[in-house]
């Protein structure tokens, strides 16, 4: 695999959508190839190489290509969108839409991402050393599909509204969430290792929600069903299992009826 290395320069005055920093637009291309990959500051439409500078090359094709940044990019939207392979490694925090729509390869943030990382993934593995923001995993506004495959972890604390419409894949997050978890899933799976707030799975119609702490409020369209004993990430416990959201149609299969569930560890 070969290593193409972004050091930021100075900061934008403005944000920057960075679109091209994926290792599916780098495949192919020398340092200068990709210094010279297009770059939105506002409306005006500058170079990568005016922000960063570019050493190293890439691979053939994405999934041989590495890219390093080395440095926070806290006003980059976009790092690794739509990404179909390789890997990205950015040594600080990014901005928002990291792994935005991503269908395959690897992204890890050794910092935090802010709002709509993950939105409407397709594959692929993102991590997260620090916090995620809102709408982690979820759909883009005015969309109906979130998360749809692959895997997020988030090592600190995520915001609001992660999952929303989320329809496979597997959010973890190790520490707390805000609240409108899950809101309008149809499957998948979110794990939660710290507490979580109020409105957990709200219209949930399928799909698993893991909470090993605290919840202020159960939705009242969740009934209490059973305890269960279950290995969920690799920590074995007992957890009440509540099913809903009772106020949603929900689909048959093989004559049953399908809930979403919430387990809550004792």
């Amino acid at each position: 695999m070969e290593t193409v290395t972004l050091t930021p320069k100075e900061q934008p005055e403005l944000f920057i959508d960075a679109e091209n920093i994926t290792p599916n637009a780098f495949a192919g291309k020398n340092a200068a190839e990709i210094a010279g990959l297009s770059v939105f500051e506002g409306n005006q439409t500058q170079t990568l190489g005016q922000y960063f500078e570019v050493a190293g090359k890439a691979g053939a094709t994405a999934e041989e290509t590495k890219i390093v940044i080395k440095g926070d990019v806290t006003k980059v939207k976009y790092i690794g969108m739509r990404m179909n392979g390789g890997e990205i490694v950015v040594e600080g925090s990014a901005d928002m839409y990291v792994g935005a729509w991503m269908e395959s390869g690897s992204i890890h943030v050794k910092g935090n991402v802010d709002a709509f990382s993950g939105t409407g993934m397709k594959g692929g593995e993102i991590e997260v050393d620090g916090n995620a923001g809102n709408y982690l995993g979820a759909a883009y506004r005015g969309d109906w599909r979130g998360m749809q495959a692959g895997t997020i972890r988030v090592h600190g604390n995520a915001g609001s509204d992660i999952g929303t419409f989320m329809n496979g894949g597997t959010i973890i997050v190790e520490g707390d969430v805000d609240v409108h978890v899950g809101t309008h899933a149809e499957g998948g799976t979110i794990i939660v290792k710290g507490n979580g707030k109020s409105k957990i799975g709200g219209q949930m119609v399928k799909g698993e929600i893991y909470v090993f702490g605290t919840i202020d409020v159960m939705m009242p369209g969740y009934v209490y069903r059973e305890d269960v004993d279950l290995e969920v990430d690799g920590a074995s416990a007992r957890f009440a299992l509540f099913e809903g959201d009772m106020g949603e149609r929900h689909p048959k299969r093989k004559g049953q009826v399908t809930y979403g569930k919430i387990y809550q560890k004792y």
